[in-house]
């Protein structure tokens, strides 16, 4: 390598788990590095494939932050590039954000590949939109208060349930109870519909449908507490409504709207908006 040459890490969002989503990006920075810190009990084996033969692989779910900045601080003094595997996508819940701070210190070079995230994944295996047109145009993101790491105040469970969109709710199987009363002094009805996924697009997977009702007894049935993924909401079972992206009506830089049907948009807008819905 160049003398010239300072270190570089570069995170890499490894998906949810199976090894053929992650991106050409994430696939390249692997073949690029010299050291590869990877989350073993987050991420498949496969994604290993990617790295070159004899590249020095370290597992994260044994190291300590000190453990993660030795071998940054390696990477400074030996101009080495690493790959710091997390799941899902390093924005949420990752743990990344002490560690590029860490490695803009240090002088180290960083860059961030995303990752599929387990909600859009558990979308995706269900087959569902999680903003249907009239019933949910917002995603909520979030945990239940309690673990390990406290909440901050206004973002509990109960106060995103106030807004009756799609929720999506990780880290919270261990108490499902909990995330079920929640929701419902929220304002959810008992028989809103809840996606529960284990180990999303892992060969293990589990995807059950239940309600808010349900919750409980269905994460204690399958003894489920760990990489637990839960979606909330209406648009879960929402079909029939019409987007107005592709309706003739509408129109863009790219397309003209039809006159008859232009109008016949703006009269059921207009109408409904006169009602509420």
């Amino acid at each position: 390598m160049p003398a010239e040459t300072i270190g570089k890490v570069t995170f890499v969002g490894a998906g949810p788990g199976a090894a053929d989503l992650l991106t050409f990006r994430a696939a390249r920075a692997i073949a690029e590095a010299d050291v590869v810190i990877w989350a073993a009990s987050l991420v498949q084996a496969e994604v290993l494939e990617h790295a070159r033969e004899g590249v020095e692989i370290l597992d994260s779910a044994t190291m300590s932050l000190e453990d993660v900045l030795v071998v940054y601080r390696r990477a400074v003094q030996d101009g080495l590039l690493v790959a710091r595997i997390h799941s899902g996508d390093p924005a949420l819940w990752g743990g990344t954000q002490e560690q590029l701070d860490r490695c803009v210190e240090l002088g180290l070079d960083v860059e961030v590949v995303p990752g599929v995230s387990s909600f859009s994944a558990v979308a995706a295996i269900a087959q569902r939109e999680l903003t249907i047109p009239e019933v949910a145009q917002s995603v909520i993101l979030t945990r239940l208060g309690g673990g390990k790491t406290p909440m901050p105040p206004g973002e509990e469970v109960r106060e995103f349930a106030r807004h009756g969109t799609t929720m999506a709710v990780f880290l919270s199987a261990a108490r499902s109870g909990q995330l079920a009363v929640e929701l419902l002094e929220g304002g959810y009805p008992a028989d809103t519909p809840v996606l529960i996924a284990h180990q999303a697009t892992w060969p293990e997977e589990l995807v059950l449908r239940c309600t808010i009702g349900t919750l409980e007894e269905t994460v204690k049935e399958h003894k489920l507490w760990k990489h637990t993924l839960f979606l909330v909401g209406p648009a879960l079972s929402a079909s029939g409504t019409r987007s107005h992206l592709y309706h003739p009506g509408h129109f863009h830089g790219f397309r003209r709207a039809d006159p008859a049907s232009r109008r016949a948009l703006r009269a059921a807008t207009q109408a409904a908006d006169q009602t509420g819905g």
